[in-house]
């Protein structure tokens, strides 16, 4: 069973919302716990990283709908995001967020059936390769897909996503032993290295997305081998 978050602070809206996720049940024979919430406020209070799908309204009391996703985010970056809206100028800015897509009032069923399976087809996806973070006052939830390479410097870690660096206090071995499954190579004692955004290898250097990283000569050999082996879909893990 799914937890799917409607926040919405119209009575009528969400009720509509809630009778199509029922509906939609019914007919998929998926089942959802729905939970709602009135205000962002409400939302991201005492917030745990359990849901597939958040849909949320824009215009709402107090914290605006994006502005309450872009928090949404910094926590927990796996669930999928659905905007509700009368304001189809927002639409540029759901992509800061990575929304799913936005529903346009007065919704109609067949446009939200469309926009809620691709929204949980995409957390099952993120979902299967998902880690949680401890970090001071809370945790966050990131997919590893999105994870291009972890970086430690004076005791602190640094996780370069795609779209975010998250910082904390950790130990990198502690780091390798959990993303091992995941395919995550260690190329020098300072990195770990989600392969798939290895661009090119030159000589000692590593180029990672739009960075470069430098390969130690102990760890040379055995880095080769093991992209390599993950290139060759052998030994890479679940990656």
């Amino acid at each position: 069973m799914k937890n799917i978050a409607v926040i919405e602070d119209q009575e009528g809206a969400a009720s509509k919302l809630i009778s199509y996720i029922e509906r939609f049940s019914a007919q998929t024979e998926q089942k959802f716990n729905v939970v709602r919430f009135r205000t962002g406020t409400e939302f991201l209070e005492d917030y745990r990283a359990v849901y597939a799908v958040a849909f949320m309204d824009i215009q709402m009391p107090g914290i605006n709908g994006m502005d309450t996703a872009m928090e949404l985010r910094r926590l927990d970056k796996t669930v999928s995001i659905i905007f509700i809206t009368n304001l189809v100028q927002y639409a540029q800015k759901g992509y800061e967020v990575d929304a799913v897509g936005f529903l346009v009032k007065p919704v109609n069923y067949y446009d939200f059936s469309m926009k809620f399976q691709k929204a949980l087809d995409i957390y099952v996806m993120n979902e299967d390769r998902a880690i949680t973070l401890d970090l001071p006052g809370g945790m966050c939830r990131i997919s590893t897909d999105k994870l291009m390479f972890v970086e430690i410097i004076s005791h602190r870690l640094y996780y370069h996503l795609v779209d975010d660096v998250i910082e904390m206090t950790g130990v990198l071995s502690n780091v390798e032993k959990q993303l091992a499954e995941y395919g995550f190579l260690r190329c020098n004692k300072c990195y770990l290295v989600n392969p798939k955004f290895i661009v090119s290898v030159k000589n000692n250097n590593v180029q990672v997305g739009n960075h470069t990283l430098q390969i130690s000569r102990p760890r040379r050999a055995a880095f080769m081998a093991e992209l390599a082996n993950w290139f060759a879909g052998s030994g890479g893990g679940r990656a």
